[in-house]
C-alpha cells in the first residue's frame, strides 16, 4: 500500500508546468539525439547536465530520464531509413527494419519500432517500481565468473546472426574481439598492438566504428553498384497502406512482452546495457519464431524483440542507480553525477531521505513514453520521407552525417579516420559475405568478456567457472545456444545432399 500511495503522491507531484515542460522537451532532446549518430544517450544526458544547475532536482532528473527513455527510440528512426543506427544498440534495428524499407515497408518498420519501444519502456518502468530492491540485491550478488558466462552466451548469438553462413559471422565476431584488444590493458595497464601511436591507448571508439561499418560501408557498396540514380528506387517508395495495423500489433504481443523482461534483466546487470539486451533478445526472439529464416530479410518480429529490448533495458539499468547507487549503463553513471550535483545520493537511503523525487521519477517515465508514442505517431509521417529523397542527395547526406556523427564522439578527426577506415572494411566485408553485426558484437562484449574473466581468475582460479552453479548452468546454456543453430545447419545440408543424390 505504501508503495502505491508513493507512486500516487508521485503523479500528482509531476502535475506542473516545468514538470510537463521537461518531460516534452526531455523526449524531444532525446530523440533527436538519439537519431544522430554519434550523440548516444549518455552523450545526449551529458550535454544537458549542465543547463539544470538552477533547476529543482525533481524537474531536473526528469528531464535527464526523458532524454534517456526517448534517445534509445531515436536510434531506430536512422537506423530503419537509411541504416545509419544512431545509437549502438539500434544496429540490431537496422537487421529487419532497413530490409523492410527496402521493400518499400517503411511504415511498418517504423510503426513497429515505436509501440515496441513504448510498451518495452513501460514494462521496463512497471518492472523497475515493483521490483527494483530485490533484483538490485541479485545483481550486486553476481560474481565476475557470472558476468563472463554472460558475455559468453551474447556471443553465441554469432550462430543465429550468420544463420547458414554461421562460419563467416564467427570470423567476424573474432576479428571484432580481436579489434577490442588494442589499446592499453584493462587490468595490467601495458599497452597491446598500439605500435607506439598514442591515439590507440584509448583503443577504437564503438560509434565510429558502428557508423563506418553500418553507414559507410552500404553507401561505399551502392556507388560501387551505380546505384545512386537521381530517382528513388520502386522498392523504397513510401506507401500509406504498409502502417501496421492493429491486428498485426498484436501478433507481436508475446516477441514484445518476452524481449521487455529479457531487456529489463539485461539492464539491472551493471556494464551489460541496451546494446547486449537487443542482440540477446533478437537471438531469443529468432530461435523460437515458426519462420527463422525469414529474420534479416525484412521480418518485424525482428524489429519489435530489438526495441522492445533497448526500451526496456532503461528501466533496468536504474535499479542498480536508484537503489544501490551502482551505474547500469554508461547513461546512469552520467546521472549519478547529476545528482551528486543536486546534493542527492543514490542507494537505498534515498528512497527514505526523499522518496518523492524517486517516485516523481518513476511517475515521470511512465508519462514520458506516452509522451514519446504521441510525438512518434505524429513524426513518423515526417521520418519516413527520408526515404524519398534521391540517392544522389542522400549519399552525400550520409557521409556528412557520418564525418560530423563521428567528429562529435571525442572531437576528434582521429575518430573521422577510424569511421572511414571502419566503412572501407565492412564494404569489403559485405562484398565477401562476411555480416558486419557480428563485429561490434565481438567489440561491445570484448570488453566485458575479458575484465570479468580476469577478474574471476584472480579471485578464483580458472575453476571459479564450474564451481559456481550460476556460472557452470550459464556456460551450459551458451555452448547448447551455440552449438544447436550449428546441428540444425548440419542436417539441413544433409537432408539437401540426400535429395540431390536421389
Amino acid at each position: 500500500m505504501d508503495l502505491l500511495a508513493n507512486l500516487g503522491n508521485g503523479f500528482a507531484l509531476i502535475v506542473g508546468i516545468p514538470q510537463i515542460t521537461a518531460i516534452i522537451a526531455g523526449v524531444i532532446l532525446g530523440i533527436l539525439a538519439g537519431a544522430m549518430p554519434g550523440l548516444s544517450p549518455s552523450m545526449g544526458v551529458a550535454l544537458l547536465v549542465p543547463f539544470t544547475y538552477k533547476m529543482h532536482p525533481s524537474v531536473a532528473l526528469i528531464l535527464l530520464a526523458s532524454i534517456y527513455i526517448a534517445a534509445n527510440y531515436g536510434g531506430s528512426i536512422t537506423a530503419v531509413t537509411i541504416n545509419t543506427p544512431g545509437t549502438p544498440s539500434a544496429v540490431v534495428t537496422s537487421f529487419d527494419g532497413y530490409p523492410l524499407t527496402r521493400k518499400g515497408k517503411p511504415g511498418l518498420a517504423l510503426g513497429t519500432s515505436l509501440i515496441a519501444s513504448t510498451v518495452g519502456g513501460i514494462i521496463g518502468t512497471i518492472i523497475l517500481i515493483f521490483f527494483s530492491i530485490p533484483l538490485a540485491k541479485l545483481a550486486v550478488k553476481l560474481h565476475p565468473a557470472e558476468y563472463f558466462a554472460l558475455a559468453m552466451f551474447g556471443l553465441t548469438t554469432v550462430a543465429s546472426l550468420g544463420g547458414k553462413n554461421w562460419a563467416k559471422a564467427f570470423v567476424a565476431a573474432m576479428l571484432g574481439l580481436l579489434i577490442n584488444t588494442i589499446g592499453i590493458d584493462p587490468i595490467s595497464g601495458v599497452s597491446r598492438f598500439t605500435f607506439g601511436f598514442f591515439r590507440l591507448y584509448d583503443g577504437f571508439s564503438l560509434i565510429p566504428a558502428l557508423i563506418g561499418l553500418f553507414a559507410l560501408s552500404e553507401v561505399f557498396l551502392r556507388l560501387e553498384e551505380h546505384k545512386f540514380a537521381r530517382k528513388v528506387a520502386p522498392e523504397a517508395a513510401f506507401k500509406k497502406e504498409v502502417w501496421p495495423s492493429v491486428k498485426e500489433y498484436w501478433k507481436l504481443k508475446f516477441t514484445i512482452l518476452r524481449s521487455s523482461i529479457v531487456g529489463t534483466l539485461i539492464g539491472i546487470f551493471p556494464g551489460a546495457g541496451a546494446t547486449i539486451a537487443a542482440f540477446l533478445s533478437y537471438d531469443i526472439t529468432k530461435r523460437t519464431s515458426k519462420k527463422p529464416e525469414t529474420f534479416g530479410t525484412g521480418n518485424p518480429e525482428g524489429v519489435a524483440a530489438a526495441e522492445a529490448a533497448n526500451s526496456s533495458s532503461v528501466g533496468g539499468a536504474l535499479v542498480p542507480l536508484l537503489t544501490l547507487g551502482i551505474p547500469g549503463s554508461a547513461t546512469t553513471a552520467v546521472l549519478i553525477g547529476a545528482l551528486m550535483i543536486h546534493d542527492l545520493n543514490p542507494g537505498p537511503l534515498l528512497f527514505k531521505t526523499n522518496p518523492d523525487i524517486v517516485y516523481s521519477l518513476f511517475a515521470s517515465l511512465l508519462v514520458a513514453n506516452f509522451v514519446m508514442l504521441v510525438l512518434g505517431l505524429w513524426g513518423s509521417r515526417l521520418w519516413v520521407k527520408v526515404t524519398k529523397i534521391p540517392k544522389n542527395v542522400l549519399f552525400p547526406m550520409i557521409m556528412t552525417i557520418s564525418i560530423i556523427g563521428s567528429f562529435a564522439v571525442n572531437y576528434s578527426f582521429f575518430d573521422v579516420a577510424s569511421c572511414i577506415g571502419f566503412g572501407v572494411l565492412g564494404w569489403i566485408l559485405k562484398k565477401y559475405g562476411f555480416p558486419p553485426a557480428p563485429i561490434v558484437l565481438g567489440i561491445v562484449l570484448g570488453k566485458l568478456a575479458e575484465e570479468n574473466f580476469r577478474r574471476a581468475v584472480i579471485m578464483g582460479g580458472y575453476s571459479v567457472f564450474f564451481t559456481r552453479p550460476a556460472s557452470l548452468i550459464m556456460l551450459i546454456v551458451a555452448l547448447l545456444s551455440f552449438s544447436y543453430p550449428l546441428y540444425k545447419t548440419y542436417r539441413e545440408r544433409k537432408r539437401e545432399n540426400e535429395v540431390a543424390s536421389n
